[in-house]
């Protein structure tokens, strides 16, 4: 399985950004994620999302960022809002196998990253 994630770049805190993620194998009823990784420090989670759509995220994004999926393009999306500096991170794509995020479990699968960059 492959996972191939897009979108990152340059933005101003307060403006947005929009992350794409595609499954290169089709349709999946995995969980989809992204975590991220800022600049010394560990990765983290971002947000999840089952395949009927139920939705975790992070506290330090809640309100700020929605995760979504389209399930036949087994495509999954993070729009990102009123983004601060410290949203600055590599952001990968993961898919988890099961019907619910599981955050005691790594995913089984990681996309390569994407760089955001929030200047202040």
């Amino acid at each position: 399985v492959q996972l191939q994630a897009s979108g990152g770049g340059l933005v101003q805190a307060g403006g947005s950004l929009r992350l794409s993620c595609v499954r290169s194998e089709g349709y999946t009823t995995h969980v989809m994620g992204w975590f991220r990784q800022a600049p010394g420090k560990e990765r983290e989670f971002v947000a999840a999302i089952t395949w009927r759509g139920n939705r975790n995220y992070a506290d330090s994004v809640k309100g700020r960022f929605t995760i979504s999926r389209v399930n036949s393009d087994s495509t999954v999306y993070l729009d990102m809002n009123n983004m601060k500096p410290e949203d600055t991170a590599v952001y990968y794509c993961a898919a988890q196998k099961g019907w619910y995020y599981n955050p005691d479990r790594q995913p089984d699968y990681w996309g390569q990253g994407t760089l955001v960059t929030v200047s202040s």
